[in-house]
This record gives structure tokens, sequence and C-alpha cells, in this order.
């Protein structure tokens, strides 16, 4: 016996197989590590068609395997790139295929204020350049808003402040969309108000939006960096009001909003004006527009008695309109002499055409040209009537001789089926059918016998009263 062989004999371990070993090590790293935090570089990147999101995390010694499940890696506040450093937190396990261990992550976030800042300069960029923060983009905020759109939390002291500076400056309708503002669902919720609050029609549309929240740090207001949240207030086709943080808090939907307000109270500002001061500038300016029509009427007046001194008298201004008045007047009583004695000459020459003689002769000489017409008129109709019989004679005579009637005489049928159709080849014609045949003097029935050597059709054709019955073969 070997060495080798005595010690194995000696043994009390047991015996494990490759299998029972690997999950051993597995249930073990899973007790013993079952959540664990750790902080490392994203090396090797790769999200599967699953969803599910495998990587890399290293740091200057060592590398650990790294997966997260697709549900937890939709609720990733930010996108792993390769080279970002992260805060990873889950449990350690075995994969027995590889005889290797991994991170199973269920949370991720990037690894100090330093790591979001420069995942939101890089997002910042991107967004810039495609023209979503373009100045010619924005819209004008309204003067009077009817209604206003809020989307914020509606437990926080936002809204509180809100209606209250809105109540103070110039009360309005408020429709609020209830929000997260902070934690992964936040950006989500966010950008479906905005679109939201798009999509309403009618009375309940708002006339402008504010998307607000209160201060916090980065962490705390990433929600308004988030890429969909930007997106949604760029593509708003309402006016859009910013108002995230304190003053010197700036968030990426502050560059895609219409205008930023430094605060939630400051957004109420921008959107309405004060009522009181608006009031008392309408007052003030129908005061101003009153004491103008007045100065300007008084202006006009005095103008207007400083032109009537230097208008002409009224006896001044008529002296030449009548002396043409008087001048005309004397034309005219001329003018209709003169006018009267033509038109009376023009009567008289005409009153002398018109004298019974005259007439009697004219109607005398139109008589006798009456008779002479009516002299050759007769004449004229019976040769007339004579060509159209001659004509009419030549017409029938050719219709006749043109008639099927001639042909028939000459010893031709003519052959028509029962439903009266005519036939013009024997083809056409089958076996028992029941055929008119039309002779010069009359009418006869007659059915078609079978071809040689087939049996006649049974067929009793009808009888016709002044016909004879046959057959045609």
């Amino acid at each position: 016996m070997t060495e080798a062989a005595a010690a194995h004999a000696q043994s009390n371990l047991p015996e494990l197989s490759v299998s029972e070993l690997a999950q051993a090590v597995k249930r073990t790293m899973e007790t013993n590590f079952d959540r664990v935090r750790v902080r490392g570089e994203l090396g090797r990147v790769m999200i599967a068609k699953s969803g599910h999101l495998y990587v890399d995390l290293k740091d200057e010694g060592a590398t650990i395997s790294t997966v997260m499940w697709k549900a937890n890696v939709q609720q990733l506040g930010f996108k792993p790139e390769e080279g970002l450093e992260v805060v990873a937190e889950g449990r350690l396990s075995t994969y027995p295929g590889r005889s290797q261990y991994q991170l199973i992550c269920d949370r991720m976030a990037p690894a100090g204020v330093g790591a979001l800042l420069a995942q939101l300069e890089k997002l910042k960029a991107k967004l810039q350049a495609e023209g979503l923060f373009a100045r010619e983009r924005k819209k004008p905020i309204p003067y009077l808003p009817r209604t206003i759109g809020v989307v914020t939390s509606p437990t926080g002291a936002v809204i509180r402040d809100i209606l209250h500076r809105l109540g103070e400056r110039f009360p309005c309708r408020v429709l609020l969309w209830p929000v997260l503002v902070q934690g992964p669902e936040a950006a989500g919720q966010v950008a479906r108000a905005i679109k939201g609050f798009n999509a309403l029609t009618g009375d309940l549309r708002p006339d402008v939006l504010i998307v607000a929240r209160g201060g916090g740090s980065i962490e705390d207001l990433w929600a308004f960096n988030e890429e969909i949240v930007v997106r949604a207030a760029a593509a708003s086709e309402i006016p859009l009001i910013s108002a995230v943080g304190h003053e010197t808090d700036t968030t990426l939907i502050d560059y895609a909003s219409d205008l930023r307000a430094p605060t939630p109270t400051g957004a109420a500002e921008k959107a309405v004006p004060v009522r009181a001061e608006l009031i008392e500038r309408i007052t003030s300016i129908d005061g101003r527009l009153k004491n103008s029509l007045v100065r300007g009427l008084e202006r006009r007046r005095t103008e207007l008695r400083a032109a009537a001194g230097k208008l002409p008298r009224l006896e001044t201004l008529f002296q030449i309109p009548q002396q043409r008045y008087d001048r005309a007047a004397e034309r005219l009583n001329a003018a209709l002499v003169t006018n009267t004695r033509a038109a009376q000459s023009k009567l008289d020459r005409v009153a002398a055409r018109l004298r019974p003689e005259a007439l009697s002769q004219d109607i005398l000489r139109r008589r006798d040209l009456l008779a002479r017409s009516a002299v050759r008129l007769q004449p004229a109709i019976k040769r007339a009537l004579e060509a159209q019989r001659k004509h009419l004679d030549a017409s029938a005579r050719m219709l006749e001789s043109l008639s099927h009637k001639k042909v028939l005489e000459r010893g031709f049928v003519m052959v028509h089926r029962e439903d009266g159709t005519l036939v013009r080849a024997a083809k056409d014609l089958s076996s028992g059918d029941v055929v008119e045949l039309t002779f010069a003097d009359d009418k006869a029935k007659a059915v078609i016998d079978p071809p040689p050597g087939a049996e006649p059709a049974k067929t009793k054709p009808k009888g016709k009263p002044g016909g004879d019955q046959g057959s045609l073969f």
C-alpha cells in the first residue's frame, strides 16, 4: 500500500462531488455575506436583451463580477458607464458553473457628488447639442392666466406657499398634479404630469405650468436632472416655469423651461401680477385718459374759435354763387321759349302727316298689296303639296319593295322561338324545340325533329286557330 493510499484510508472527511462542494460554498458565502455595500469603478458594462445588467466592479487590487436584475435596472437614476465610480449594495453569491463568486446587486448609485456632477455635465452637453435649451424655443408667459397647473408634492410646504402667494397677488384657478419629487419614481411621475397637463383640452387646460420643489442636496434634486423630465419640459406646448430648490440650486429642467424662478414662491410671483397694483395702474391710466380727453377738447375748442375769427363773412361767401345763379336764371327763360318753339314746329310737321286722308291712302295701298300676295300664295301652296305627295309615294314604293313580306311571297319562311326571338341559323336549334313558322299568308307551329337514329321527342305542339300544325325537318 502506497503512502497516498494509506493517508486516504486513514482520513475521515466526507467525500463530496464537485457540485456538492460548489453548493456548500454558495450557501456559506450567502449566509456570511447576505448584505454588503461595495465601492468601486465600473469596468465592463453590458445590458443584455433580457434587460439584466452585467458589470465588473473593480479597484486597483481586485475585480468582482456584478449582476443586477431587470426590475432593479429600471429603477436606476443614472446610466451605468465604464469608468464611473459607484456604490453597489446587495448580497454575495457564487456561480457554480464557473466556480466564481459574484455580487447580486439591487441598489447602485454614483459615488459622491463629483460623479453626479460629471454625469450631469455630460447629459447637459448632449441635450444642449440637440437644441433643447435654445432661447428661440422658449415661449412667453401669459400676463393674466386663468388656470395655472402645478406639478409638485401635495403634502409639502411648496404647494401651500404657491397657493398663498397666488391668493395674495391675483387669485385664480389652480390645478395640482400630485407627484413624488424625490426618489427613483419621481422623474417618471413628473414627466407624465407635464404630458398629462398638455393633453387636457377645454377649460381644464392650464395657461401656464409650474414645476416646483423645495431645496435639497444634489441627490435630492436629481429627479429634475433626468433626461425624461428635461425632454418633457422642452416639449411642453404650455409655457412652463421651473422652480426647483433654492435660488442657488440649478437643475437641467431650468435650462429647458420657458422661465426659471429662484423659488416656488418666486414662480407664483412670475406667473401672475399683483391685482391691487394692476387695479391702481388701470385707475391711474383711466384718470390720465380722461384728463387727456378734456385737455384735447379744450385745445380743439380754442383752435376752432381762433379759426372762426379768420373765416370770411357769410355774405362774402355767397356773392359769387348768387351772381352765377342770377345769370343762369336769365338764360333759362330764353332757353325755355326757344325750346318750346322748336317742339311746336316739330309737332306741326308730324301732325301734317297724320291727317285722315293720308292714313286712308296708306291703308288702301297696303290692302292692295295683301290681295296680290294672296293670289300668288294659293298656287305656291298647291305646288308644294304636290311635291311632298310625290316624295311620299316614292318612299312608300321603296319601303314596299324592301319589306320582308315580299320575300315570304317568294316561298321563304321566318322561324321564331316561343319567346319571339328570330332563329338565324340551324345550329341555334335543338331537338324538341318548339318554333313558330311565318309564311306569306299565315303562321304555323312546328317541333324540331331529332337527328337520324335518335328517338323523336314526345312533344305535342299546341295548335293555333287559323294555322296548320307540322314538323320542320
